[in-house]
Order: structure tokens, then C-alpha cells, then sequence
């Protein structure tokens, strides 16, 4: 229908059935109102003989079947009328004229039931079916001007940003495999986040309520114990994934070939907390073990020292330290190489420090800054290059920290073949500049310790990463080889940043294979939008002309996970992607998702819990006894040691005085 005759063909298609219903009409009138016609004189023998012909055909035979007729006629050429549109031409307005004009239209028949003059009657039905006549041929035309919406009612696209995701379970000895449901074009199904290969490890990133721990962390503690893994947990709310493993552990210690012990640091009840030194001597086997140790405590205690690694001061007060740590590792094969020890070695004044320091050969290069500085009498210099380390290990001078810390309960080698452990480092949110930079010792060490060949598989959960100060990048670039798996739980990547530094947060959060990600927003959401790619999805358009209106439908690459979706992601609601093995390919491995938990079986189970055990009973007056014994071990090392400097000192002195009389009677 291109061409102007063809429009004028059709009108006058409509305009002929529209007239063939009124003509129905007509006669219909003419027939059951034949006495009022003729008591106006109206009628005709000519007439009567015509419309008598026609009424032979059936379709007049009663009162129904010519309205039905009328009306037929009346709906084909209201089909072909093209209306001017109208987009403020409502449903509810169309509806009211039909339903109202059909009502009318087949309710006048009533009329022919009133005890009145067949004038009146007439009048009454013809006029009333007339009306409902009307009323339909004004629906239907306003039908015509009706914009038919047949675009997507999807708002937010929420069904063309979906696509397939993996459905299969795919397990193996050391896989974490978590249930969730996704929607495929408005259908639900089951899927699996497949975590084949967690040795190359997972960045669990989430806002607070993001159900970080009730659906990711959970679930892995549970399938890391039930499958043998050693397990090292960082319970930043401790005692929440503690009581968690240590259950775990009840349920599945058969499991193992060899029963792990569980072991527990809890810096604030020493009754209830094992005895650690993460300065253990057997494990520090070079002086690059104390740098490491050194540079973790004090980038613990000093966050923004991470984006200054470098500076003179900074540089300065990590050679001071791992002078001391170093001198008591190789004292007396480390008798007293405890981080206790280490901060009581530092308050000793520095005329004896230094003068028992130089005796270690290995540490002269680290401590000759402070020695020149203090030959020169430089104490500003001295006391800007050291009073900064001493002022910042003050708040680790505390008697239960030196309790925990200065014994030894067991080792941090917890995925030793002959003695595997399930070690849970608790912290407290309320005390983490005083906990944090113990507990990142703990987890340096027990990173440092792993990381060996021939060891079992073993797995490092550390909620809240970012409140450490653990370089876990060594870790997860060579822990592949020995089995180990990193999870490092954090809020968002801003968090990282501002505390690792830009450059270091980037490297975190894209070295790691497997990513799990709950609501994020700003430039966060951005890039990991772009990291998930794109996927075609279609498109459509309207536009509007005066008569009629056109729908363009095209497809196009969109963002499968747009940063706007990923800003309102619900709790428990995850996206990411999953790295695979060779053997066990996941085609896809992007993932949008809400993750499966049975609520009321956790709850049920969680109600059983068993408490933790109780270590040791432990008071008030051995913790205090403790404390100064560590001050009485350092006071007799220097009583000890310095005799023995002053000697040496004068048995150098004779040398030279002897050295320079020889050169003078030559």
C-alpha cells in the first residue's frame, strides 16, 4: 500500500462495507418497525416488495442475526482505518466506548417490551441502537489512533544483559564449588561458580553485607576441611570463622591421613589462645628472613609507610629492626628470638645496644648509619633514624602479648605431611593498631613457611585483607607449584589502595585467576564491567509519523555486566569469573549469579556448635611473671655480653699499640 491509488482503493473498500452495515441496519429498522414506518406514511408497496425480497434471504429472521450482520461490517472496515496517532490516546478511554456502544447496541431490543405507543418504541429502539452503533464506530477508530508499545518492558535491560552460564558441577580433590540460580531471557536455572583451580587464587571482593562470609567463606571452610586441605584463617571477627573450622574439624577429621591438631592465637584471652613465636628460629634461616619479618611489623605499624618504602627514615628504622631481630637469631642459636625480645633489646640505651651489636658480624653493615651517627654525636640524626621504630613497637609492649607470643605451642608450617594443622588467627576490630601488625607477622611467616615443595595442599583464608600488611604476591605467583590457595577477602579496591598504595593494590587485584565480586561502585564497578566484556544483545527503536508508527530491531556488543548492575547487586548476589585446568575446561566462565545456602540448616547447625576449648589456665601473675622474665632475659644479655665487648675492644687495643711499636723500632 505504497502508492496514492492503492490508499484511495482501499478507503473506498471501507467506505462500501461500512455502507453495506448501515444498510443492514437500515433494513433491519424498516422490518421490525414496519407499523411505526406506515402509521408515518413512510412506507411503499415498491419498498415492501424489495425489502420482502430481501428478508427471503434468512438474515431478518429474527432480531439478532442483522445486528450481528450490521456489526461485522462494521469491525471489517474499522480493520483497514489508519488513524492519526495519538500518545495520549488511553486503553481505559477505547474500552469505556466499546463496552458502553455493544452494551446499548444489543440492550435496545427492550424496548419492544414497554407498554407504550409503537411511535415511542420506534423512536426508543432506533435511536438507542443508533447510539451503541456510534459509540462502537468511536471506539474503533480511536482504536486505530492507539500507539501499539510492542517494545520490551524490560526497564533496566535486566533480561538482554543476561547470558548462559556453567550448569555442570565440575569437582576435584582440591576445587571449591559453590550453587547459585541465574536467569537466562526471564528463566531461572541452577548453575555452579566452579573454582577448579584455586591454587591461582581468589580475590573476594564485597561491600559490607555483601555476604562475603555466609556464602563464599563458609562454604570454603567447610569443603577446604572435608576434602584434607591444612587451613590457615584470618578471623578478623574473631571468634566468627573459628568456631566455624573448629566444628568443621569435629565433623571431618577422618577424613585426613593424618588428624590435624587445630590451634588458635587469640591475642586477648591467654587462656584461650595457643603460644606462637612467629619468630620460631628453626624457620629464619637468613638474614632476608629478619629484613622480611622487620619490614612486615613495621609497614603494620606505619600504614602509609607502604606508599614511602624507600625513604631514608622508613629504609632506616627497617635495618634497625631487623639488626636486632638478626643479632638475637644467631644469640645462642636464637635462645632468645622472640618478637618479646626483640622490642625489650630496643629500649636498651644505645652506647651497650650498639656496643653488643657490632659483635655480630652479618648486621655491621646494617647498623654502621646509627654507629657513625652516634661516634659523631649526632642524636637529632640517631634519634630521627631510630625513635620513630622504638615509639611505633611501644604499642606491642603489652604483658598478653608477650605471653602469646614468646612461647611455643607449635610451628606455622601448617601443611607439614607428618603433623597438619588448622591454625585461626583472630583479631579484633577494636584493637587493630595493635593486634594488626602481630597478626601480619603471623601470616608473612606462615606464607614464608609454606611455600616449600613436597608439602600437602593447603589453603590461606585471610577476611579483611586489607587490615594486614601481608605481601601475599610471592605467594600466589609461586604457591601454585606447592598446592597453596589464597583467598584474600576485601571490601573494595579503594580499600586496598589506600592501604597498599595504588600500584600495589593493581598488581593484587590482577594477578589473581579466580574473582568473586559482590556490590561495588565508582571506578571500581567501571572496571570490572569491562573486565567481564561484552555480549551481542538486541536492540529496538520506535519512532512516530502522523498515521502510523515504525519498530527497528538491531543486535549490538553491550557490556555483559554493566557497572550500574554491578552497584546494585543484592546480598549474596556475585559476579566473576573462574579460572580452569587443562582437563577440566569451563567454556563459560564469566558468572552473574545469586548464590545458594539452605538458611535454616545453618541455623540448625550453628545452634550445635560446640564452643571453643579452653587451652590453659592461665593467671594474671604468670602472664606478669612472664613479662619480666623477657625483661630479666635482656638485661643479663647485656650484663653478659658487654664484658666480653670490653675485652675484645682492649685486646685490639694491645694489638695496634703493639703494631705501632714494631713500626717505630724498624
Amino acid at each position: 500500500m505504497q502508492t496514492g491509488e492503492d490508499i484511495q482503493g482501499l478507503r473506498k473498500i471501507i467506505d462500501f462495507t461500512r455502507l453495506i452495515s448501515i444498510f443492514i441496519l437500515a433494513i433491519h429498522f424498516y422490518l421490525c418497525c414496519y407499523q411505526a414506518f406506515r402509521h408515518w406514511n413512510w412506507t411503499a408497496d415498491i419498498t415492501d416488495r424489495i425489502v420482502g425480497n430481501i428478508a427471503k434471504t434468512g438474515l431478518f429472521t429474527n432480531m439478532l442475526r442483522p445486528k450481528l450482520a450490521a456489526l461485522l461490517f462494521l469491525v471489517i472496515s474499522l480493520v483497514g482505518v489508519k488513524g492519526r496517532k495519538d500518545e495520549k490516546m488511553e486503553k481505559k478511554t477505547i474500552a469505556a466506548y466499546l463496552i458502553t456502544g455493544l452494551l446499548i447496541y444489543f440492550i435496545s431490543v427492550l424496548c419492544f417490551y414497554l407498554r407504550a405507543a409503537i411511535d415511542l418504541i420506534a423512536i426508543a429502539y432506533m435511536a438507542l441502537t443508533g447510539i451503541g452503533y456510534l459509540l462502537i464506530l468511536t471506539g474503533g477508530t480511536y482504536l486505530s489512533r492507539l500507539i501499539k508499545n510492542s517494545l520490551n518492558n524490560d526497564v533496566f535491560n535486566t533480561e538482554q544483559e543476561t547470558f548462559p552460564q556453567e550448569e555442570r558441577l565440575l569437582e576435584n580433590e582440591y576445587s571449591f564449588n559453590l550453587p547459585g540460580k541465574y536467569k537466562l531471557k526471564g528463566e531461572e536455572r541452577n548453575s555452579w561458580v566452579n573454582l577448579v583451580n584455586p591454587h591461582r587464587s581468589l580475590l573476594l571482593i564485597g561491600s559490607a553485607g555483601a555476604g562475603k562470609t555466609y556464602f563464599v567463606i563458609r562454604p570454603m571452610i567447610d569443603q577446604a576441611i572435608r576434602k584434607g586441605s591444612s587451613l590457615f584463617i584470618y578471623d578478623f571477627k574473631f571468634d566468627d570463622l573459628t568456631r566455624i573450622a573448629y566444628n568443621k574439624l569435629l565433623q571431618y577429621q577422618d577424613n585426613y591421613k593424618v588428624k590435624p591438631k587445630f590451634y588458635v592465637i587469640n591475642f586477648e584471652d591467654a587462656n584461650r589462645s595457643h603460644r606462637c613465636n612467629p619468630l620460631e628460629p628453626a624457620g629464619m634461616t637468613d638474614i632476608t628472613d629478619a629484613t622480611e619479618a622487620s619490614r612486615t611489623i613495621m609497614l603494620g605499624l606505619n600504614r602509609d609507610w607502604a606508599k614511602k618504602q624507600g625513604d631514608f627514615f622508613v629504609e632506616s628504622a627497617i635495618n634497625f629492626l631487623t639488626a636486632i631481630i638478626w643479632y638475637l637469631r644467631k644469640y645462642r642459636d636464637g635462645k632468645y628470638c622472640t618478637l618479646p625480645h626483640v622490642l625489650e633489646l630496643m629500649q636498651v640505651d644505645y652506647d651497650s645496644l650498639f656496643s653488643v651489636l657490632q659483635e655480630e658480624e652479618e648486621i655491621k653493615m646494617l647498623i654502621n648509619p646509627f654507629v657513625s651517627a652516634l661516634l659523631r654525636k649526632a642524636a637529632p640524626q640517631l634519634e630521627g633514624q631510630i625513635g620513630s621504630t622504638k615509639i611505633a613497637m611501644a604499642r606491642l609492649s603489652s604483658p598478653q602479648l608477650y605471653y602469646v607470643l614468646s612461647g611455643n605451642d607449635f610451628t606455622l608450617d601448617i601443611n607439614d605431611p607428618k603433623s597438619p594443622k588448622i591454625v585461626c588467627l583472630g583479631n579484633n576490630p577494636l584493637k587493630i593498631q595493635s593486634f594488626g601488625p602481630v597478626a601480619s607477622l603471623f601470616a608473612t611467616r606462615a606464607l614464608k613457611v609454606c611455600n616449600q615443595k613436597n608439602k600437602l595442599k593447603s589453603v590461606f583464608i585471610f577476611d579483611e585483607y586489607p587490615t594486614l600488611a601481608v605481601d601475599t604476591i610471592p605467594a600466589i605467583s609461586t604457591g601454585r607449584s606447592n598446592l597453596m590457595s589464597v583467598v584474600l577477602g576485601i571490601q573494595s579496591v579503594e580499600q586496598l589502595k589506600d592501604n597498599y598504595g595504588a600500584e600495589k593494590a593493581a598488581v593484587i587485584t590482577s594477578i589473581g585467576g579466580n574473582l568473586i565480586c559482590g556490590q561495588q561502585t565508582g571506578d571500581a564497578a567501571k572496571k570490572l564491567s569491562e573486565t567481564f566484556g561484552k555480549i551481542m544483545q538486541e536492540r529496538e527503536s520506535k519512532s512516530i509519523n502522523a498515521s502510523d508508527i515504525s519498530i527497528t530491531k538491531s543486535k549490538q556488543l553491550e557490556y555483559a555486566i554493566p557497572a550500574s548492575r554491578i552497584a546494585s547487586l543484592s546480598s549474596g548476589e556475585f559476579v566473576g569469573f573462574m579460572a580452569d585446568n587443562p582437563n577440566q575446561r569451563i567454556p563459560q566462565k564469566i558468572f552473574h549469579c545469586e548464590l545458594q545456602n539452605d538458611s535454616e540448616a545453618i541455623a540448625k547447625e550453628t545452634a550445635a556448635y560446640k564452643d571453643l576449648p579452653r587451652i590453659r589456665e592461665v593467671s594474671a601473675e604468670d602472664i606478669q611473671e612472664n613479662y619480666l622474665k623477657i625483661k630479666a632475659d635482656i638485661r643479663n644479655l647485656i650484663a653478659d655480653e658487654l664484658p666480653e665487648v670490653d675485652e675484645a675492644e682492649a685486646d685490639d687495643e694491645d694489638e695496634g699499640n703493639e703494631e705501632r711499636a714494631t713500626a717505630v723500632a724498624m
